[in-house]
């Protein structure tokens, strides 16, 4: 049987409210606790490093992926660091073989990994799950967006179902 594998896409800033941390801590531990090993940008910084810290506090695998211009900013400790010549690959990269894809709050990075995520499940290339965490409604704009696309005709029902939002850790572990 092969490993279950989530790849987390976040924040890597420091500046951020520290619930969104926790929120991250309680989405991984909850992965985790169903069998996932852990995919994630690979850093120590921001989100991504409570992302890490939680997957080695679980035992999980703990895998990460940076671009090579990153050197330095690696977490140590992961199971396996992977290096990739761009952030185009290293998107790539974080999806090889996972069957999970989780945003939790994050910025412009997380938007990319998160869109390209969609497109690609919307043209049948990724076959995993797709979880936003809205703490807080944090992602309700997003959600507004994609409705609007529905209601354009941009984008249609079933594509706009392949993406699953929860506001709490809680409700998004039900999808795992």
């Amino acid at each position: 049987m092969s490993e279950k594998k989530a790849v987390f896409f976040c924040s890597a800033s420091f500046n951020i409210d520290p619930k969104y941390n926790q929120a991250a801590r309680e989405t991984v531990r909850a992965a985790c606790l169903a069998g996932y090993s852990i995919v994630s940008g690979g850093s120590f910084r921001g989100t991504m490093g409570a992302v890490c810290d939680t997957a080695k506090e679980c035992g999980a695998p703990n895998y990460g992926v940076l671009p090579s211009f990153m050197e330095g900013l690696e977490y140590e400790g992961l199971t396996e660091l992977k290096w990739a010549p761009t952030m185009s690959i290293r998107k790539e990269m974080m999806r090889e073989g996972v069957s999970m894809a989780i945003a939790l709050p994050g910025g412009i990075g997380t938007m990319d990994e998160l869109f390209e995520t969609m497109v690609l499940a919307k043209l049948g290339r990724f076959k995993g799950r797709i979880g936003v965490l809205d703490l807080d409604g944090f992602y309700e704009p997003l959600r507004a967006l994609l409705d609007h696309f529905v209601d354009a005709g941009m984008l249609t029902p079933e594509d706009r179902a392949l993406v699953h939002f929860a506001s709490t850790p809680d409700e998004l572990a039900k999808i795992f």
